[in-house]
């Protein structure tokens, strides 16, 4: 996982187009009249030995004759001519590659397996330079604020809020001709292509933290690496919606994909139409947090609409609290106070303004949403005019619906002052529903379930040590009274034989474990009701669980109020467990016998492999915690978990401004929800952060200090930071954290440790000093580097 680079790939100061030509219809024409028409203000420089000028612009023969080294370089050149091109460009210092050309050209008869040959020639060739490559086959990259254009897009491109990033080439320019028709533009354009290197799961990672996008809108297949876009999709939905579009509904395991989106925090649309809305909702809106809203409209039959579209979505008309009803009613005496609020037939622009000044200091009205259908005292423009002008009175976010009467001047200024406007109450209430299923799913992206202790306890061990011994012994299969005894261990009793007949009061849950291709281990839970009732339950869930990603999985069955939750939660956690801390189990298949009072659990059958793919999702590092006596304190040195946010921001508070500059390396008040979540809910499959923390004397759990290591893809290097809290400074406390970070990265391989600090950072230089560091120059003369080699040879992570 890496967004190594990537930043020059989107704001680049420097464009080679390597293969521009005039000759009319040629992928080397398209790109290079995109990029020198799109306003792109840096050098913009074509390559191609055919042509002495192109436009007005001086051609260079080759990369070697460039007065410089292009941070991007766009190829359209033919297959066999990009390792060599990578490898020239790589030396002089170029850091990103965006190849528009396919592997295999029209025309080619060599074989598949010859052309993919010179996509991994090219990236053997990028690999020692650190060259990012996006492609083969892309449709491109563009940066519309900036003006960069790097590819061959339909159409030009306007700024807005919304990323957007697909594999499909043809879905991509048919997105940018529908937006463009609107007026409606984005943040970052990126069509993936082949994915040999820039990934879903990489672009992802970058966007989480992208000022300029407030909004992902990602339309994907399949995906090649599991565990690295779950890792980067739960980073980028702790910050801002993803929402992802996947074609292949008759995949038999299209479940299982949304089952993985749920997980990592991301809303899942039906339709391409349901997407397109939300550049609209996203791209232009700055929606606060509500799960209700309040609907203002003229007319009654729009009243009507309005309130049947918000029941068909799942969404929630807001309650109003008596104080909000007086206040329309002494605003607006002749309006119909309730939600929908109904302003009546002669309602004029004013009344909009007046009905949004009213509810202000009423919160819990929600969201507003103007629905109007154009009458003669209340013109479109105009009511769009007085929106604009108040549009500082709702709280929560404005959003308005003028069923296709906005010309697209009044589009284009009510999406000027950020309020987004949509043809249809259907198509409004649909796109806030998916604003609140976003806001309700990162609840499951706070759970991270607990790995193993440090101490295995002895069930777990005998555990272990039956099912090593087993394969030891040539058995690939565990059932009956064997697979009893290893469930037994963790707290699941089994009772011999199979289950009873079923009765109007029980559901059987057939459970099994698939060693899934992408996603690794996976449950898959399918249930019939009494009398054969389909599709009581059929859902799949990714390890590890806890009882409440149980209890997710569970409310998603129609019989879930008949379930008995404790009981159910607790087996299907222990089921997780037995999976996660036995890698050995490959395959399990048995059955929940439930019922109102209990569940019972018949015909386990275990499946047992020396070698099974990883988890998709990393629990939590139970294993890396320490309670130790220290400086007459009793301490926990521990990994950081989601539920650490408020003590991390107590924690930043603590810290005198000095202090936070220095570790910052700029002034720093304090961190806001996004920031605080980015450092708190980690993955610990890509960093760690270990803090100490504390009781306070109110025995609330405070935190003293944290150290941090994020490793490159490679497991080369990890960067670390190192901060104790001000008042704790002097007391040896970061010698501690700097050991234990050490310690970590060491074992697990990685080959080399660096960090940077201010060169007035006196403090930090002689810690780095004292734990063996080697002091290193950077580019910046008031900077100073840290170095220090841990292990001889880098030990690879595990790939999926």
């Amino acid at each position: 996982m890496t967004v190594r680079n990537l930043d020059i790939l989107f704001a680049p100061k420097s464009i080679a187009i390597v293969g521009a030509s005039s000759r009319a219809g040629s992928i080397g024409e398209m790109v290079w009249t995109h990029a020198s028409c799109g306003g792109f203000k840096g050098p913009l420089w074509p390559v191609n030995p055919k042509y002495g000028s192109l436009g007005g612009e001086t051609v260079f023969r080759d990369v070697d004759a460039l007065p410089e080294a292009p941070n991007v370089a766009v190829l359209c050149t033919k297959p066999h001519t990009w390792p060599d091109l990578v490898e020239r460009l790589g030396r002089r210092g170029t850091k990103a590659v965006v190849i528009v050309g396919e592997a295999k050209q029209r025309g080619d008869s060599s074989s598949s397996t010859d052309t993919d040959q010179w996509t991994v020639r090219t990236l053997a060739a990028a690999r020692p330079f650190l060259v990012r490559v996006v492609g083969p086959a892309s449709l491109g990259v563009v940066t519309p604020a900036i003006g960069a254009c790097l590819g061959a897009p339909a159409c030009s491109v306007k700024s807005g809020g919304v990323a957007w990033v697909s594999g499909s080439n043809a879905l991509t320019n048919g997105v940018l001709g529908w937006a463009r028709a609107r007026g409606l533009g984005f943040s970052r354009i990126v069509a993936l292509g082949d994915e040999a290197d820039v990934d879903s799961g990489d672009i992802l990672d970058f966007l989480a933290s992208d000022a300029s996008t407030r909004a992902i809108l990602l339309a994907i297949e399949s995906l090649k690496s599991a565990r690295k876009f779950m890792s980067a999709a739960r980073a980028a939905a702790r910050n801002k919606p993803v929402l992802v579009l996947r074609t292949g509904r008759d995949d038999p395991f299209d479940r299982l994909y949304g089952a993985a989106f749920r997980r990592a925090g991301l809303v899942r649309v039906d339709s391409l139409d349901d997407l397109l809305d939300e550049i609209e909702t996203l791209g232009i809106g700055r929606v606060a947090a509500s799960d209700v809203a309040t609907v203002i409209t003229s007319d009654r039959g729009v009243a009507a609409l309005a309130r049947d579209a918000f029941s068909a979505a799942g969404d929630d008309l807001a309650q109003w609290p008596t104080a909000a009803r007086d206040a329309i009613a002494a605003a607006l005496p002749r309006a119909h106070a309730g939600n929908p609020l109904l302003l009546g037939d002669d309602a004029t622009p004013a009344d909009f303004g007046a009905a949004l000044e009213a509810l202000a200091a009423h919160r819990e009205t929600g969201t507003v949403f103007v629905v109007h259908a154009p009458t003669h005292s209340a013109p479109v423009a105009k009511v769009a005019e007085t929106l604009i002008a108040e549009r500082r009175h709702a709280y929560r976010g404005l959003l308005a619906c003028f069923f296709g009467c906005a010309d697209a001047a009044t589009r284009d200024e009510l999406h000027a002052n950020g309020i987004p406007v949509h043809t249809t109450p259907h198509r409004l209430a649909r796109g806030f529903a998916r604003l609140v299923d976003f806001r309700q799913g990162r609840e499951l992206l706070m759970q991270t379930p607990d790995g193993l202790p440090v101490d295995i306890p002895e069930d777990i061990d005998a555990a272990q040590s039956e099912i090593r011994g087993a394969l030891a012994n040539g058995i690939a299969e565990l059932n009956g009274e064997r697979a009893a005894r290893v469930l037994a261990r963790f707290g699941i009793t089994v009772k011999p034989g199979p289950p009873d007949s079923l009765t109007s009061d029980a559901v059987e849950i057939e459970a099994r474990l698939l060693n899934h291709r992408v996603f690794g281990p996976v449950f898959e839970f399918r249930a019939e009701g009494a009398l054969g009732l389909a599709d009581a339950l059929h859902e799949f869930a990714l390890p590890p669980l806890n009882p409440i990603l149980a209890r997710d999985l569970v409310m998603r069955s129609p019989r879930s109020r008949e379930l008995p939750a404790e009981a159910l939660l607790n087996a299907l956690t222990s089921l997780s467990q037995l999976v996660c801390y036995i890698e050995e189990i490959v395959a399990l298949r048995l059955t929940l016998r439930v019922t109102r009072d209990a569940v019972a659990v018949h015909e386990p059958q275990l499946t047992l492999g020396a070698h099974r793919k990883p988890l998709a999702i990393v629990p939590y590092p139970r294993c890396l915690e320490e309670t130790l006596d220290w400086r007459g304190m009793r301490v926990t040195v521990r990994p950081i978990r989601p539920e650490d946010e408020d003590a991390h921001a107590a924690f930043v508070a603590a810290n005198t401004a000095e202090d936070l500059r220095l570790r910052f390396f700029g002034a720093v008040r304090s961190f806001d929800h996004s920031q605080l979540a980015r450092m708190t809910q980690i993955d610990y499959d890509r960093e760690m952060a270990l803090i100490v923390t504390r009781a306070n004397g109110d025995g609330v759990g405070e935190t003293l200090g944290v150290a941090r290591a994020i490793a490159d893809p490679d497991n080369e290097t990890a960067e670390f930071a190192v901060a104790a809290r001000s008042d704790m400074k002097g007391r040896g406390l970061g010698s501690l954290l700097l050991s234990r970070i050490i310690d970590y990265a060491r074992n697990r391989g990685t080959r080399w440790m660096v960090g940077e600090a201010l060169r007035e950072n006196a403090g930090m230089i002689a810690l780095a000093r004292n734990k063996g560091f080697e002091l290193t120059k950077t580019e910046d003369p008031g900077v100073v580097g840290f170095r220090m080699r841990l292990c001889d040879t880098p030990s690879q992570p595990r790939k999926d």
